[in-house]
C-alpha cells in the first residue's frame, strides 16, 4: 500500500479542480497563498492551463493583461480559492468580478465547509451556504452593474478606483433566517467536485454563471508527514478559547479541567478544527479510530464522531489512528529553545508582513461575548534573505546584475505610472548604483518550499529529524554534493565534523555563479541561506543564551524554590541592567545578551517548573510571599527602566507614561553638573526678601513627585495582574485532570534518561505505542462501535476498545499549535518503538516558536 504523503494528496486536490482553471485567471487569498507556496503549487496550476495566478486581497488592473498572448480572447473564467468564510472574501471577489471584462464564470473553492458556515457565530449564509451564496453574489454583481449603467462583464473601467466593495455586500448580506431569491444562472456546487460543464454560447454569456465548491486541503506541509494550517487562513486564526477563569489565550485551549463544554459554547475554532479534520481525513482516503487527551480535544473527537455515518464504513478506506492534544497540556516545550534547526531557521528569519490587518473588524454582539475573535499568527512565509548573499561585488552572475534586473522589471510594471518613458530604464543602473541602501531583501528574497526535491528527498523532512548540528552537517553534504555534479570548482578549505557560516556562504556563491545553477538548485540554495543564518553569530549567541538560562532554572529545581527565585529575579536584574546601558549608548542588543522581554519569557519558564515542582510553596503561587515581592519590585523596577519593552499587554495605555518618565529621569542625569563657587552676589537683600514667599518651584517638585508615585503605584497593579497570570500558568500541573495522576513522570517502566527534558509528545508516543495505560486518553467509538456497545452488545456481540498501536497509520495533531523540536522527539519515540511499520503524521494549528508563545501568553493574543 502506498506510503501516506500529504503533499502528493494536496497536489492530487488541485489536479481535480483542473477543468475549471483551464483558461482562467486564478485568485488566492492570504491564506491559500501560503499554503499553495508550501506545497509548490503554483507549476501545477499552470500546467493546468490557468492564464495567470493573483493575489485576491492585492488584486491589480495588470492582473488581466498578464497574458500577453495579443491573438487570445480576454479571460472569461475567474477562479477564486480562499481560505475564509464566503462572507469575508466577499468584498475582493466583487472587486475581482468589476476589474475583468468579459468575465462569464466565476468559480469559488473555499476551504470552510457548509456546516461549518452554518455554525459559525459571525457568519450570514444557513446550512446551504454555497448555493445561497452563489445567488447574492449575482445580485450584487448585476446590482452594481445597474449602478453604473454598463452591461454585465462590460464595465470595470468605468467603476471609480476608490469605491469601497467592503461596503457593498457587508451591510446588505441577508442574515441565515432571510429568504434568497433563487437564480437560474446559477449551479448548486453542492457536489464535492462535481462535474459543472461551461456553456460559452452568447446565451450564456448574457448572465454570470457563479458555482461554489469546497476545497478542504487548504494546509501548509513542512514535509510530506508534517502540517500546520495557514497563518491567515479563518482556522488557525478563530479564537479555541473563550475568556474565562481557566482561559489563557484565544489562541490556545483553556486548562482541561474535566468540564466539557455545551454544544452551544463551543468556540468557533473548535469547530473548524474538527470540520478541517474530517475531511481531510476523507481526502487521504482514512478512516479514523478517534483519541483525545484534554478537554478541547475531547469536545472535537465528540464533534468529528458525530460527523461520521454510516456510510463511512462500507467505503474502502484505510484505518487510521487520530491522536488529539491540547496545547495547555505541555506548554513548557514551545516556550524553551530546544535543540532543533527548523526552529532556529523560524526564529532568527523575518518573515512575511500579513497580508490582512483584522479585515474582520466588525465584531458582533456574539463575539464580544466570547471574547476576542481573531487571532493574529505570524506567517509561517519566512523571508531567507538572498540578495544579502549574491552581492555584485561577490557573485556575478553571468555577467548579469541580477538584483538591479529585477528592480528594472518591478519599475517596468508599476501601473502607477503608467507615463515612465525607456530613458527612466535606461538611467535604473546609475539611479540604483548611487543609491547605497538599497532595499535588497524586498527585492531579492526565497521561501521554504517543501516540495522543492533534492534528489527526490524533500529538503525540509530530512532536517526536521536532526538536531541543529547534524542537520547543518546535512545540508553542508548537500551543497557539497551539488557543486560536484555541477561540476563547479571551488577552493573552499573544510574542516570534517564543523559548518560555519563563511563555508557555507562560499559554496552557496560557487554555487550561484550562473543564473541556469541558481534555478535548478534553488532549494538547496535557499535552504543553504536559511541555515546560515540560523548559524550566524548574533543569533547563535542568543539562543545559546536562553539555552543556558533554561538549564540554570531546570538545575535550581533540585534545591529549593528560594534558589529558583533568586535565580528568576537575577535574570531581571541582569536584562535591566543591559537594557539601561543600551539605552545611554554604551552597548549593544547584538552581543547576545538577553533582553527584558526574554527575561519575562524565561519567568514563564520558571514559574511553570516551580508549579511542577513546588506546588505547595505558596498559598496563591509556587513561591513564599517574601520571595515574589522581590521578584515584583526587581520587574517594576526593570519596566521603570526599561519603558520601551514591546508588545506586553498588561502595559497597554501605559507606555507613553512610561516613556515620558524615562526620558525625564535621562535628561536629569545629562543636566547634572558641577557645583560652582559661590558668588557674594547671590546674597544680597532682593533675593532675602523672597523667603518669606510661596515658592512655585516646591509646588512642581510635589506635583511631579505626585505623578511619579501615581505611575508607580499604576505599575505595581498592572505587575500584580503580571503576576496573578504566572499563578494559572504555575497551576498546569494541577487543573489540568491528565497530568494529575503523575502517568506521564517517570515509573518504574520507563528510565529516567527517557523522559527528562523530553516534550508530552514524546512521553505520550512512548507510553502509546508501548501499549501502556494512559489515564484521561478516551477513545471516541464510531457510529458502529457504540451501536455494539449499546444494542447488540447485549447479545454478547461488543466490539473491544482498538489500540492506537495497532494502527499502521498514526496523526497526532496538537490542537494550539507544535514546534521543530516535537516533531523530532515524535520520531525518536517511533523509532525507539521498534515499529518501523507504523507511519506517523503530525499536524498542528500552527508552527510556534518561542517569540509567538511569548504573544499568545502575554502579547495581544492573551487573556492577562
Amino acid at each position: 500500500m502506498a506510503a501516506v504523503d500529504v503533499i502528493k494528496s494536496c497536489i492530487d486536490s488541485v489536479s481535480q479542480i483542473s477543468e475549471y482553471v483551464e483558461g482562467a485567471i486564478v485568485y488566492l487569498d492570504a491564506g491559500s497563498t501560503e499554503s499553495f507556496q508550501f506545497i509548490g503549487a503554483y507549476p501545477v496550476l499552470l500546467n493546468h492551463g490557468a492564464r495567470a495566478v493573483c493575489s485576491l486581497e492585492n488584486m491589480s488592473s495588470l492582473d488581466a493583461v498578464v497574458d500577453w498572448n495579443s491573438s487570445s480572447d480576454p479571460a472569461r473564467k475567474l477562479v477564486v480559492i480562499t481560505s475564509r468564510l464566503l462572507s469575508d472574501a466577499h468584498r475582493y471577489i466583487l472587486r475581482c468580478l468589476s476589474s475583468h471584462q468579459g468575465v462569464r464564470h466565476c468559480t469559488i473553492f473555499t476551504s470552510i465547509s457548509e456546516v461549518s458556515h452554518a455554525v459559525y457565530p459571525d457568519s450570514p449564509l444557513g446550512p446551504d451556504a454555497y448555493h445561497e451564496y452563489e445567488s447574492l453574489l449575482v445580485q450584487d454583481y448585476e446590482e452594481l452593474t445597474k449602478k453604473f449603467g454598463t452591461t454585465s462583464g462590460k464595465f470595470g473601467s468605468n467603476i471609480p478606483e476608490k469605491l469601497k466593495f467592503g461596503d457593498e455586500g457587508h451591510s446588505r448580506f441577508p442574515s441565515s433566517g432571510e429568504e434568497v431569491p433563487h437564480l437560474e444562472s446559477s449551479s448548486s456546487g453542492r457536489g464535492f467536485y462535481e462535474h459543472n460543464p461551461l456553456d460559452y454560447s452568447e446565451d450564456a454569456g448574457l448572465k454570470l454563471v457563479v458555482s461554489v465548491h469546497h476545497f478542504p486541503m487548504i494546509l501548509c506541509p513542512i514535509s510530506p508527514r508534517v502540517f500546520v494550517l495557514p497563518s491567515e487562513g479563518l482556522v488557525s486564526e478563530a479564537y479555541l478559547s473563550a475568556e474565562r477563569e481557566d482561559s489563557i489565550s484565544p489562541g490556545l485551549p483553556p486548562l482541561s479541567t474535566g468540564a466539557l463544554s455545551d454544544a452551544d459554547d463551543v468556540p468557533p475554532g473548535v469547530t473548524l478544527t474538527a470540520n478541517f479534520l474530517y475531511h481531510f481525513a476523507a481526502k487521504m482516503d482514512l478512516k479514523m479510530e478517534i483519541f483525545s487527551l484534554g478537554d478541547t480535544s475531547k469536545t472535537v473527537g465528540k464533534i468529528l464522531t458525530d460527523m461520521s455515518s454510516l456510510y463511512d464504513v462500507g467505503r474502502r478506506k484505510r484505518s487510521a489512528g487520530l491522536l488529539l492534544i491540547d496545547r495547555t497540556l505541555d506548554l513548557l516545550t514551545p516556550c524553551c529553545h530546544g535543540d532543533s534547526l527548523v526552529d532556529r531557521m523560524f526564529s532568527s528569519l523575518p518573515r512575511r508582513t500579513r497580508t490582512t490587518s483584522q479585515t474582520q473588524g466588525k465584531v458582533t454582539g456574539v463575539l464580544l461575548k466570547h471574547g476576542s475573535p481573531f487571532v493574529q499568527r505570524a506567517p509561517l512565509d519566512v523571508q531567507i534573505p538572498l540578495a544579502h548573499v549574491l552581492k555584485e561585488e561577490d557573485c556575478q552572475i553571468d555577467n548579469f546584475r541580477l538584483i538591479e534586473s529585477v528592480e528594472a522589471f518591478l519599475c517596468g510594471w508599476n501601473h502607477g505610472n503608467s507615463d515612465s518613458q525607456i530613458a527612466d530604464l535606461i538611467n535604473l543602473s546609475q539611479k540604483i548604483h548611487d543609491r547605497p541602501h538599497h532595499s535588497d531583501i524586498e527585492m531579492l528574497s526565497g521561501s521554504f518550499v517543501s516540495s522543492e526535491n533534492f534528489r527526490g528527498t524533500p529538503l525540509l523532512e530530512a532536517i526536521l529529524d536532526r538536531r541543529t548540528k547534524d542537520g547543518a552537517l546535512l545540508v553542508k553534504k548537500w551543497l557539497q554534493e551539488t557543486l560536484r555534479r555541477e561540476n563547479v570548482s571551488s577552493n573552499i578549505k573544510s574542516r570534517p565534523g564543523l559548518v560555519t557560516k563563511p563555508e557555507l556562504l562560499a559554496m552557496i556563491k560557487a554555487l550561484a555563479r550562473s543564473q541556469s545553477s541558481l534555478v535548478r538548485n534553488k532549494g538547496i540554495i535557499q535552504l543553504a541561506c536559511a541555515t546560515s543564518s540560523a548559524l550566524e553569530e548574533s543569533n547563535c549567541a542568543k539562543w545559546d543564551a536562553f539555552i543556558s538560562a533554561e538549564k540554570i532554572l531546570s538545575v535550581s529545581l533540585g534545591e529549593t524554590s528560594q534558589n529558583l527565585a533568586a535565580q528568576i529575579g537575577d535574570l531581571i536584574n541582569k536584562s535591566a541592567l543591559l537594557g539601561s546601558r543600551v539605552n545611554k549608548g554604551k552597548t549593544d542588543m547584538s552581543q547576545g545578551i538577553l533582553s527584558l522581554q526574554d527575561a519575562l519569557l524565561l519567568m514563564i519558564v520558571g514559574y511553570i517548573l516551580a508549579g511542577e515542582n513546588f506546588p505547595t510553596s505558596g498559598s496563591d503561587g509556587p513561591f513564599s510571599w517574601q520571595e515574589e515581592r522581590l521578584l515584583k519590585e526587581a520587574v517594576v523596577d526593570a519596566l521603570l527602566e526599561n519603558p520601551s519593552v514591546k508588545n506586553l499587554k498588561f502595559l497597554d495605555g501605559l507606555g507613553e507614561e512610561l516613556e515620558a518618565n524615562a526620558n525625564k529621569l535621562k535628561s536629569k542625569e545629562t543636566a547634572e553638573e558641577p557645583l560652582e563657587p559661590l558668588d557674594i552676589d547671590d546674597f544680597d537683600d532682593d533675593q532675602w526678601g523672597k523667603w518669606g514667599d510661596e515658592d512655585g518651584d516646591d509646588d512642581t517638585k510635589n506635583e511631579q513627585v505626585y505623578d511619579d508615585v501615581q505611575l508607580k503605584l499604576e505599575l505595581r497593579d498592572r505587575v500584580d495582574n503580571y503576576f496573578k497570570f504566572l499563578h494559572k500558568l504555575s497551576t498546569l500541573k494541577i487543573k489540568n485532570v491528565p497530568l494529575r495522576g503523575g502517568s506521564l513522570t517517570v515509573d518504574g517502566n520507563f528510565g529516567e534518561d527517557a523522559y527528562m527534558n523530553k516534550g508530552l509528545l514524546y512521553k505520550l508516543l512512548t507510553r502509546v505505542l508501548g501499549k501502556y495505560d494512559l489515564p484521561g486518553l478516551e477513545y471516541h467509538s464510531s457510529t458502529v462501535g457504540r451501536l455494539f456497545k449499546s444494542g447488540f452488545g447485549r447479545f454478547g456481540l461488543g466490539q473491544a476498545k482498538p489500540s492506537l498501536a495497532d494502527q499502521n497509520v498514526i496523526l497526532v495533531f496538537v490542537i494550539g499549535g507544535i514546534n521543530g523540536v516535537e516533531v523530532r522527539e515524535a520520531q525518536e519515540a517511533l523509532s525507539e518503538s521498534g515499529r518501523p511499520d507504523i507511519e506517523l503524521l503530525v499536524g498542528g494549528t500552527t508552527f510556534l516558536t518561542p517569540d509567538d508563545m511569548l504573544d499568545l501568553l502575554l502579547g495581544d493574543s492573551s487573556y492577562i
